[in-house]
């Protein structure tokens, strides 16, 4: 890609998002898509605002020095704040070359604070995954969740830094269960809430799989193979008033797999059943890019009604304006459906 025509497309975007951040900006948000690759007019780049931070990703083939030049010298003008630009290839091959050209650009630690809403959340431009701990994408999630969560307790599922659900108790949530496996994602998680005054009576985290913790809140069996499942927290069976599902497209562990396209039904059928009946509200989402949402739909209405608690409704929430979509078609779903 010539620096050239990437530039004209940066431009673009820039000038399509005036509006959007704008109004982000005067509700405390600092953390959006700046450009969209895919959408955008050139798939495989992504370039992210985490605050002062803002994160160009490569998903394909890595940018030339003369590219990000252009990139670095176009955000600066298109930009009214000040910023340091970070570049990250996940492709195929090594980003030491990008490592050389940011060495004499990037200022102050790994770490940087950003802001949703008001509320204030931890990002790394560099660590073992691939988002810097707060997915931009699921901010029309967690809109939901400001509007939604006061005075309701809520269950976080695949919790990962618990965006979600700092942003349901900083909404007024009794009290919020967050869920993950990873005890590195929960840490930055709890360091988010402390961010934020959200005390630890009312914000729990669970490291654990999923799987197991939802099934035996819907009263279930925990699952998994036999031999293959050790020792595991045990719950009682319970109802949330919201329950937050955001799976993985894929995982596998000693409880079963996490196949969102393949077999979204043993995820969902937990959640349903650990939702309050008559008054629940189960926010389920899908990131498989193939997977359409009214396909979907049906299957979370079918799994409802055979769980014994079919949906009194379901309706989708769009990604937000910084994450066009070409054919209308967002790779990511999200379904408020009530139970």
């Amino acid at each position: 890609m010539a620096s050239g025509p990437l530039a004209v497309l940066l431009e673009g975007a820039l000038q399509r998002r005036g509006g959007l951040l704008e109004s982000l900006h005067a509700e405390g948000t600092d953390s959006y898509r700046l450009f969209h690759g895919i959408a955008e007019g050139l798939p495989g780049l992504t370039i992210d605002r985490y605050g002062p931070l803002v994160l160009l990703q490569t998903f394909r083939e890595r940018l030339e020095p003369a590219d990000l030049d252009a990139v670095e010298e176009t955000l600066k003008k298109g930009l009214p704040f000040a910023f340091s630009l970070a570049c990250s290839h996940r492709g195929p091959g090594y980003d030491r070359p990008y490592d050389e050209w940011q060495r004499s650009r990037l200022e102050g630690a790994e770490e940087v604070e950003c802001r949703e809403f008001g509320l204030r959340f931890l990002a790394r431009r560099r660590h073992r995954g691939i988002d810097p701990w707060l997915f931009l994408d699921l901010r029309a999630g967690r809109r939901f969740l400001r509007g939604a969560a006061s005075g309701r307790s809520v269950l976080n599922l695949f919790a990962y830094t618990c965006g979600a659900g700092v942003c349901a108790a900083a909404a007024g949530a009794s009290e919020v269960w967050n869920v993950d496996f990873a005890s590195s994602s929960l840490e930055v998680g709890r360091r988010n809430a402390a961010l934020n005054g959200v005390g630890a009576e009312r914000f729990r985290t669970i490291q654990e799989d999923c799987l197991p913790v939802a099934r035996q809140l819907a009263g279930l069996p925990p699952g998994g193979r036999r031999g293959k499942v050790g020792r595991f927290q045990r719950f009682e069976p319970r109802g949330f008033d919201l329950v937050f599902l955001d799976p993985p497209a894929w995982a596998k562990g000693a409880f079963g797999a996490v196949d969102v396209e393949g077999d979204y039904p043993s995820l969902f059928k937990p959640a349903v059943l650990a939702a309050r009946p008559a008054g629940g509200v189960v926010v389920a989402t899908n990131h498989v890019a193939s997977v359409g949402f009214d396909a979907w739909a049906d299957v979370l209405r079918r799994c409802a009604e055979k769980a014994g608690r079919p949906l009194r409704s379901l309706r989708a929430v769009a990604p937000e304006g910084d994450f066009p979509s070409f054919d209308g078609r967002p790779p990511l779903k999200i379904a408020v459906c009530e139970v």
